[in-house]
């Protein structure tokens, strides 16, 4: 039985020490020393925010602007754009990120995707539109998708080879505990739609962010019990005035779930 016992105790602290060799540690960033740049689309920017600026709709209420108030990092540099795609990152963020930079945070690929039309295109259109719109960007994100987000990663990479990177995902737009979601919310066939597609891009943006050697976030988590229709949302649902800050999140979204969700990948 002892040599039983021992030899158990051989394979439990072996297979213990290959799952530490095989885990990548996680970065320990130290504020003080740390140049920090912000990319992505509106959900870095912070659009569904108080406070947005004029030009690229950015607020110091989305998750980068709150992160460098409560860590005073050496630098902080936002590059992030309201409505952004790919190209937009490569094309007119990457070129002003300083290769210096040691983290970077970025959500992309939700414009690439069609999100602001296939979600309004579900608001205003029938259950069976919804699903032919939702089906159209599956189609958008499973094939053309991967090849935008292995560029913009590969470009970010080659100016900044030394940096940090974070890819934040995006939320589960709609709470569907209920069948009803008010007078102007959409069924329940819509927001299960929704949810699904959402859950296919955060899936690719995983998949390439890893390939691409960085560090995902995943944030469907934080956002669990609080989207859209829930009795505590932390999104903005259709909105009238200001028009852009529907289905983004609001500044409960950015703080108890983007934030949390880059300081736990740090």
């Amino acid at each position: 039985m002892g040599r039983r016992l021992s030899l158990l105790g051989c394979l439990i602290t072996t297979s213990l020490l290959s799952l530490a060799v095989a885990a990548p540690a996680a970065a320990a960033v130290d504020p003080a020393v740390t140049d920090y740049v912000a990319l992505g689309d509106s959900y870095s920017s912070g659009v569904g925010a108080p406070g947005q600026s004029v030009f690229c709709l950015r607020s110091k209420q989305g998750y980068p602007g709150q992160w460098a108030a409560r860590n005073q990092p050496k630098s902080f540099t936002d590059l992030s754009c309201g409505g952004a795609v790919t190209s937009d990152v490569r094309n007119l963020q990457v070129p002003f990120l300083s290769s210096g930079a040691e983290l970077i945070s970025i959500t992309i690929g939700g414009n690439d995707a069609g999100f602001a039309p296939t979600v309004i295109g579900c608001q205003v259109g029938t259950d069976a539109a919804c699903l032919a719109k939702v089906a159209t960007a599956r189609t958008d994100i499973t094939g053309t998708l991967p090849g935008k987000l292995d560029a913009t990663y590969a470009a970010i990479k080659r100016k900044a080879p030394r940096a940090e990177v974070v890819v934040l995902g995006y939320p589960i737009l709609f709470d569907t505990a209920s069948a009803s979601c008010g007078l102007t919310g959409m069924s329940l066939t819509k927001r299960r739609a929704l949810n699904e597609g959402a859950q296919v891009l955060n899936d690719v943006i995983q998949a390439r962010a890893q390939a691409a050697g960085f560090t995902f976030s995943d944030v469907r988590d934080e956002f669990a019990g609080h989207g859209i229709c829930s009795s505590s949302p932390y999104l903005n649902g259709l909105t009238v005035v200001p028009p852009q800050n529907s289905f983004h999140p609001n500044v409960n979204g950015y703080t108890y779930g983007y934030l949390p969700a880059l300081a736990s990948a740090l």
